[in-house]
């Protein structure tokens, strides 16, 4: 719900993910100016899009478990969105949902 659509890029790299605006939508940048200057903003969503090669991607593939899908599905988005200057909706979550995450990892 917190994105107008997810497709695969190649065009990354390095990240697993990335926020983009949509063709017909500003940019997240012009968008956070124009709110801080006290202007009316559009409500629209980004596009994520995923690095199919990006090891934390693979990852996420093959996550059988619901909830820790969840978690890492959300951790990637708070990571683009952060990446493209933006602030997370509950910083909390992310530091919480991030923690978990990693106790499983360090499990293994």
């Amino acid at each position: 719900e917190r994105v107008k659509e997810v497709r695969i890029t190649l065009r990354l790299t390095e990240s697993p993910v990335c926020l983009v605006a949509d063709e017909q939508d500003m940019g997240m940048h012009l968008e956070r100016l124009l709110k801080a200057a006290g202007q009316k903003v559009p409500v629209s969503k980004p596009i994520l899009e995923v690095n199919p090669h990006h090891p934390l991607v693979q990852r996420l593939r093959d996550e059988a478990d619901e909830d820790r899908f969840r978690d890492w599905s959300h951790v990637l988005f708070d990571q683009a969105l952060l990446a493209e200057g933006g602030q997370l909706e509950d910083p909390a979550q992310f530091v919480k949902r991030l923690n978990q995450l990693m106790l499983v990892l360090g499990a293994r």
